[in-house]
């Protein structure tokens, strides 16, 4: 059967050329009479996989050299408790709440001190992003945290809060490595990769190094702390040897089609496509304002809910797979992660006009 066009928004797209050269190297991997999967994460074999991965990520996003990059487990999810654990000293810290993984972060943090919401959409159902260039920071924080693209409701900070001196802790996991950022700008950035870069079960962490505390929350398992990954080099037990393979193939596969600037300019077509397309329809309306439009995630609805069934039910006959919204919020989403081709985006736009030219 042919491939579909997959607008999941995670477990996602990934390019195909990099599923073929895994596909290729499933039973012997280089020579070495077995797969990826099979492999001792303490082998030199593997060593270079994961060295090679880490620095085709710091090429790629250049990343500093006073950053640790750690590949690391429990997803995004678990950094929400990683986080204030490792750096929540005085226990006071700023959340801004734009989205379904923000608030479980907020939420999260409370458990561990004084978590602040400085600012929040949920007021139009997080269909925006707010003003962050004056929060109510006090002296006493000891970080402000974002979700920077939210995937369920499809915005983005296109300007980052003014934090006023306080560190920058950043959920990237729907917009990692769609286009070029300043890491210097952030404390911590981190994001699941099953969105943009690979399969599910690898986080990773970009932290600069003088956050990592020799000391952490009083009960903090060990795992839990940054320090025991960053001087193990992400290897202090098993990590998720196969995904960071994967992963490492896409950051080589970035390189090649030219970094993230080419990665910025391909997803802004893309993307804008699909927004033209909604701007001008009769029948399809995108559900956020447009000046904090997501590139990567794109909320759309017909104002009917038995349209909008009939409509997931024929793209989906159609090959244009997993446009259902979440759960949450309803309607349509298509994810156009860094793998999903712009004639995928194409010819969904086309299937859309049809679609409503027959459903007037």
């Amino acid at each position: 059967m042919s491939r579909v066009y997959n607008f999941s928004a995670g477990p996602a797209v990934l390019p195909e050329e990099v599923l073929q050269e895994a596909a290729d190297e499933m039973l012997d991997y280089r020579g070495s009479g077995m797969s990826v999967m099979e492999m001792s994460h303490r082998s030199k074999t593997y060593d270079t996989i994961i060295k090679e991965a880490e620095q085709d990520l710091r090429d790629v996003m250049n990343i500093p050299d006073n950053y640790k990059v750690l590949f690391l487990q429990g997803g995004a999810h678990l950094q929400f408790a990683m986080i204030p654990m490792n750096l929540m000293k005085n226990r006071k810290a700023g959340y801004i709440v734009t989205g379904q993984w923000a608030k479980k972060a907020f939420n999260e943090a409370k458990i561990y001190g004084e978590a602040v919401e400085l600012a929040s959409s949920a007021d139009k159902t997080f269909s925006y992003i707010p003003d962050c260039s004056d929060l109510p920071i006090t002296d006493d924080m000891d970080y402000v945290y974002i979700c920077e693209n939210n995937t369920i409701y499809g915005t983005k900070y296109k300007t980052l809060p003014n934090t006023k001196g306080k560190v920058l802790v950043s959920d990237v996991s729907s917009c990692f490595l769609s286009e070029p950022i300043d890491v210097t700008k952030y404390g911590v950035i981190y994001g699941g990769v099953q969105k943009n870069i690979g399969p599910a079960g690898v986080v990773i962490v970009i932290i600069r190094e003088d956050l990592i505390p020799e000391e952490c929350l009083p009960g903090t398992p060990t795992m839990m702390k940054y320090k025991t990954h960053a001087d193990a080099d992400s290897l202090y037990n098993t990590p998720p040897a196969y995904g960071i393979y994967i992963c490492g193939k896409v950051f080589k596969w970035i390189k090649k089609m030219g970094g993230l600037e080419v990665m910025q300019k391909r997803n802004q077509e893309k993307a804008k496509i699909l927004y033209d397309f909604l701007d001008s329809s009769e029948l399809f309306k995108g559900t956020v304002v447009p000046e904090d439009r997501s590139l990567m995630n794109v909320p759309f609805v017909t104002g009917s809910e038995e349209l909008d069934a009939k409509f997931i039910k024929e793209a989906t006959a159609a090959g244009f797979v997993s446009l259902k919204g979440h759960r949450t919020v309803g309607g349509m989403r298509a994810s156009i992660y860094n793998a999903m081709p712009k004639e995928g985006v194409e010819k969904l736009v086309a299937f859309m006009k049809e679609f409503e030219a027959n459903n007037k």
